[in-house]
């Protein structure tokens, strides 16, 4: 990732929530502790079943009185409907903003430049008035942009940036091993914290009840992560539910095919 460029992400969507019960009610369903989201300090979330298995992911950024939700495109209206079957009395609107946000990413050295900016994940900053922040997943993926499109051309011509093909962008979040194409192909299949969860900053394992933490601390506790979600790369085209082997023996399974392909594999 070059210092002046930016990746557009079309594929994302943005919900925001506010409300004066948000935080409550976020803090009450995702895997995260929403204490940590301040206007200086993003987090990396989840949603997952009551059995602890994978729903959403998405990024919580602080806006305005409530928060944003940066979550993959195709997956918004689902999660969405989730989100409102868990509302019941809370005071909370949920808002689908993806019309009106763009997301975008720049490199970790021009967020670096920027006044106040700090090397932790999650730092946020505000850029003309909108939250700039270093990816809290891991730092090489460099930092992302929430802002309506035409602030972000303002901010191009602003801070020098060169729009490229974001699929150099995804090519180096598959080598990181972290999944953000086709996420909906994982759900009900896998186990949140066998997603990498933990490693990518997206469970607090010291906060109160949330759905599915239940299964997911025992799985912590008793160490029975026998599996993980790891990117694989084969000259071979893959398909859902494709065995991966190893010597013969069947070591795991694709659950993510094209264009970004990811199994589920056990650990030895």
């Amino acid at each position: 990732m070059e210092k002046d460029q930016i990746f557009k992400l079309n594929d994302r969507g943005v919900l925001y929530i506010n409300g004066k019960d948000a935080k409550e009610f976020l803090q009450n369903i995702v895997t995260n502790d929403m204490n940590k989201v301040t206007n200086s300090s993003s987090c990396f979330s989840s949603l997952l079943t009551p059995q602890g298995k994978y729903l959403f992911d998405f990024i919580i950024v602080k806006h305005k009185q409530g928060y944003l939700l940066d979550c993959e495109k195709n997956q918004i209206e689902n999660l969405l409907e989730r989100l409102n079957f868990y509302k019941l009395s809370s005071n909370i609107e949920i808002l689908n903003l993806s019309n009106e946000f763009t997301v975008a990413v720049l490199s970790k050295e021009k967020f670096l430049a920027l006044d106040g900016a700090k090397s932790e994940e999650g730092n946020t900053l505000k850029f003309l008035e909108d939250p700039i922040f270093l990816d809290p997943r891991s730092k090489e993926l460099g930092a992302r942009i929430l802002m309506n499109l035409e602030k972000l051309d303002i901010t191009l011509k602003k801070l020098n940036l060169k729009s490229v093909d974001p699929n150099k962008y995804y090519n180096l979040s598959h080598k990181l091993g972290i999944a953000q194409i086709n996420t909906d192909k994982l759900k009900n299949k896998i186990f949140g914290i066998e997603c990498n969860f933990e490693e990518l900053n997206a469970i607090d394992f010291k906060k109160g009840c949330y759905v599915g933490q239940e299964n997911t601390s025992r799985m912590k506790l008793r160490n029975k992560v026998r599996r993980r979600l790891l990117p694989i790369t084969t000259n071979n085209k893959v398909s859902i539910d494709s065995e991966i082997l190893f010597e013969d023996q069947k070591i795991g399974k694709v659950l993510i095919d094209t264009p970004y392909p990811f199994a589920l594999i056990k650990l030895f």
